[in-house]
C-alpha cells in the first residue's frame, strides 16, 4: 500500500501540531504502508516553534518532498515589527489593539479558510509532477490545521480519483478563536461551504475526540456516522524509555505546553497558595514548561507563588517528556471556550504514559474527563470548584507525606499508543476496510 501524506507541520516544525502526522508516518511502514510526505520548505514555512530533534524520528525509508509556499507572514512581520508569527487565529497576540483587530479582520475575511492557503498551489504542482511520472498511490491523507490543507485533498480527489482521508486535528468553523476573526456574512458562508465540501466529499474523516465527531457530523444532512473515525492523539512508547524519577525533596506539579488566561487556572493557583500556607512543611512547587502568557504570570505573582514556580521556555520534545517523568503530579487545563467538551490535547496521552496522577482543570463530563476516568489517571475539576480543588490537593499532600512517589500502578492506556492507533489508520487506508 502506498499513502501520500500532505501536512504543513513536519520536522523541523515543533509543538503539538507536528506530532500526529510524524508518529503516523513513523509507524505505518510496520503495517505495510509506504509513505510519501509532501510538506513545506522549513526556510519558507511559518512555524510558531521549531524542534530540530524531531528530524531524527523520520524513518529513512520515507520520502519527504518539500515545496515552496506563498504566505503573508513576512509582510505581517514587516508591518508590525513582530518576530513571532501569529497562530491559533492570532490567539498568541494581543486582543485589544486596533492594529490586531484589523489583522484579525483581514485574516478572517480575505484569507479563507486561513492564511496558509497560498501553500496549496505549490503542493498541487508537486503532486502533478508525481502523477506525470506515473507514480501511483492507494490513498492520500491530508492533515489539518491549517484547514486549507483539506482543499488540497478535495482537488486531488477530483483530478485523480484518489481515495481521500481527511484528518482534522481540531474543529474548523467551531474552533475556539473563530468568533474573534470578525467574519462578514459572505466570509462565514464561504468558510462553512468549504468545510461542508470537505466533510461530504472525503472518503473517510478522522477526528481526535468523540465530541468533535458529533460536532462535525451535524454539519450536513448528507453525512453519516460511518464516515467518521475517532483516532485520538496518543503517546509513543519509545519516548518513555527513561525511568520515572519523581523528586523526593519536593511535591512538584508540572504543566507542559501553552497556558493562557483562557484556561482559567487562577483558582487552582490560589488553591496551591492556600495549601502551601496550610502545610509549610511540604515543599510544594510548580513548573511550567512552554509558553506562559503574561496574564498567567501575573496570576502566579498575585497569589504569592513566584518563589515556588519555575518557568521554562519551549524545549525539544524529548526534554519535555523528561520533565514529565521527573514530576510528582501533572497539571492539565482545557480552555474555557465554546465546544471544549471535545478538546483532547495530545499531551494528555503523554501525561498518561508518564504514569503520574493528573489534575485537570476544565469541563466536568467532557471527553478529557471520561478519558481520565477510564484510565484511572486523575479527574477533571471545574474551573470554579475552588473547595474541590483544595480538597484534591490536600489529599495528594497527605499521600506525599507517606510516600513522595505518587506514581500510579499500571494503567489501562495501551490502546492509546501511537503504534496501536496507527494500526487502526492502516486499516482505513485499505479501501475494503470496515474499521470503525
Amino acid at each position: 500500500m502506498r499513502l501520500l501524506v500532505i501536512t504543513y507541520y513536519w520536522p523541523p516544525s515543533g509543538g503539538a501540531g507536528v506530532q500526529r502526522s510524524l508518529k503516523f508516518v513513523k509507524h505505518l511502514p510496520q503495517f505495510g504502508v509506504e509513505c510519501t510526505v509532501i510538506t513545506v520548505d522549513p526556510e519558507q514555512g511559518a512555524y510558531p516553534v521549531r524542534d530540530e530533534s524531531l528530524l531524527r524520528e523520520v524513518p529513512a525509508s520515507v520520502r519527504v518532498i518539500r515545496t515552496g509556499t506563498s504566505e503573508p507572514f513576512n509582510s505581517y512581520q514587516k508591518l508590525t515589527g513582530r518576530q513571532q508569527i501569529p497562530y491559533g487565529g492570532f490567539a498568541n497576540e494581543s486582543k485589544t489593539s486596533l492594529q490586531q483587530r484589523f489583522f484579525k479582520f483581514v485574516r478572517g475575511n480575505i484569507f479563507i479558510p486561513d492564511a496558509r492557503r497560498g501553500w496549496n498551489r505549490h503542493v498541487l504542482r508537486a503532486c502533478a509532477e508525481l502523477m506525470d511520472r506515473g507514480e501511483k498511490f492507494d490513498a492520500v491523507l491530508t492533515s489539518s490545521p491549517p484547514h486549507s490543507t483539506q482543499l488540497i485533498g478535495l482537488e486531488l480527489q477530483k483530478r485523480y480519483g484518489l481515495r481521500w482521508l481527511a484528518d482534522l486535528r481540531d474543529p474548523w468553523t467551531d474552533i475556539y478563536y473563530h468568533a474573534e476573526l470578525n467574519q462578514t456574512a459572505p466570509a462565514r458562508w464561504l468558510d462553512a461551504w468549504y468545510e461542508r465540501q470537505v466533510l461530504e466529499q472525503a472518503d473517510e474523516v478522522l477526528v481526535t475526540s468523540p465530541d468533535t465527531k458529533r460536532l462535525l457530523l451535524g454539519k450536513s444532512a448528507r453525512l453519516t456516522a460511518a464516515k467518521f473515525h475517532v483516532l485520538p492523539n496518543g503517546y509513543d512508547e519509545s519516548d518513555f524509555r527513561e525511568p520515572s524519577t519523581p523528586p523526593t525533596d519536593q511535591l512538584l506539579i508540572t504543566h507542559t505546553g501553552t497556558i493562557t488566561e483562557t484556561y482559567h487556572i487562577e483558582l487552582f493557583l490560589r488553591a496551591c497558595a492556600e495549601c502551601a500556607a496550610r502545610h509549610p512543611d511540604v515543599p510544594l512547587r510548580l513548573r511550567f514548561v512552554g509558553q506562559v502568557s503574561e496574564g498567567v504570570r501575573r496570576q502566579i505573582a498575585e497569589v504569592g507563588l513566584s518563589e515556588r514556580t519555575e518557568l521554562l521556555p519551549f524545549v525539544p520534545h524529548d526534554e519535555s517528556v523528561g520533565y514529565l517523568l521527573r514530576s510528582t503530579l501533572l497539571l492539565m487545563a482545557i480552555p474555557d471556550v465554546d465546544h471544549n467538551f471535545g478538546i483532547l490535547p495530545g499531551k494528555v496521552f503523554e501525561y498518561l504514559a508518564a504514569n503520574k496522577p493528573i489534575i485537570c482543570i476544565g469541563p466536568v463530563g467532557s471527553d478529557a474527563d471520561n478519558l481520565l476516568e477510564e484510565c484511572g489517571a486523575g479527574r477533571v475539576l471545574a474551573y470554579g470548584a475552588y473547595a474541590a480543588i483544595v480538597e484534591h490537593l490536600e489529599n495528594h499532600i497527605a499521600a506525599w507525606r507517606s510516600n513522595p512517589n505518587l506514581d500510579l500502578p499500571s494503567m489501562n492506556h495501551s490502546r492509546y499508543s501511537r503504534r496501536a492507533l496507527t494500526g487502526r489508520l492502516a486499516q482505513l487506508v485499505r479501501p475494503a476496510s470496515s474499521a470503525s
